[in-house]
């Protein structure tokens, strides 16, 4: 397959056509991504819940992000990677914001960033965007700055705060980014977002008006199981078949069933005997 660019995603929203999006974190979800044709990966900091176990985004660093980021892009080599930018590696400076955008595309080999926020991050997105570096924007319900917003609540819900999405959703435009991410809103919100922007709107939780769908893939493929958000829906259950394996297994273990003879390597002719011979003459008696 021939990745494709923001051109192509641009024609794509021209023409009515669904971008495909999920995300990866490791080689062999990232290779499963691409043989089943999605237009996007996402290596999201939502590695920190599915992978690391960890409460909420905040505690992946750079490094964490860049590594997976570098797995996935071996694995995807011919698919469009979007590199997450973790919590407080672009919100303290303009500066920073562009060197660590920087270190996605030269040490992972990312096509794009990604930031949180809208109007307040618009100035970090211009000069990403200034240094040659591809940006997606992300609005509504932000998880790096989940606790400003009360909790991992959607967010456009009224009229007064469905503005204020759409304010974030023109400021990241303005600023400069390929496509935009709109996560828990309404289904109204979504799509006056998605017709008002020229360029593509991903949504997860922003109905089915949006230019693309993105899912969590310990969400859709259900072996993620601390919590499943509403907008989730399950095509696999991988949970209970993972542990039915692993149960399999450790009773086949305890009773000798595993491993049988086929899962053993032989020796070669007559190797046998010549180690027995050895033994001999090392073991007493």
């Amino acid at each position: 397959m021939t990745k494709k660019s923001i051109l192509d995603f641009t024609e794509m929203k021209r023409k009515g056509e669904k971008i495909t999006f999920l995300t990866a974190y490791d080689f062999p979800m990232a290779s499963f991504c691409e043989k089943a044709g999605m237009d996007m990966i996402l290596v999201g900091d939502s590695a920190a819940m599915v992978v690391h176990g960890l409460p909420g985004t905040v505690p992946m660093t750079m490094d964490q992000m860049i590594l997976h980021s570098q797995a996935v892009r071996r694995g995807a080599p011919n698919t469009f990677v979007i590199g997450d930018m973790p919590f407080l590696s672009y919100q303290i400076s303009r500066e920073s914001a562009i060197e660590n955008a920087g270190r996605f595309f030269k040490e992972a080999s990312v096509d794009a960033i990604k930031l949180e926020g809208g109007r307040r991050v618009a100035r970090q997105i211009e000069g990403i965007v200034e240094g040659g570096m591809l940006v997606m924007g992300h609005i509504g319900l932000t998880p790096q700055s989940s606790g400003q917003l009360g909790g991992f609540k959607a967010q456009g819900r009224t009229a007064d705060s469905a503005m204020e999405v759409v304010k974030d959703a023109q400021a990241i435009e303005e600023a400069g980014a390929f496509a935009l991410l709109v996560e828990a809103v309404p289904p109204e919100v979504g799509r006056i977002i998605s017709e008002m922007l020229k360029i593509p709107v991903l949504g997860i939780g922003a109905g089915m008006y949006t230019d693309g769908q993105l899912l969590i893939v310990g969400d859709m493929l259900g072996y993620f199981e601390a919590f499943t958000p509403k907008f989730v829906k399950k095509y696999a259950e991988l949970a209970a078949t993972i542990e039915k394996a692993f149960r399999e297994f450790g009773d086949e273990v305890r009773k000798e069933k595993f491993p049988e003879g086929k899962h053993c390597y032989g020796m070669l002719e007559g190797e046998h005997e010549k180690l027995q011979a050895m033994l001999k003459a090392i073991l007493p008696g």
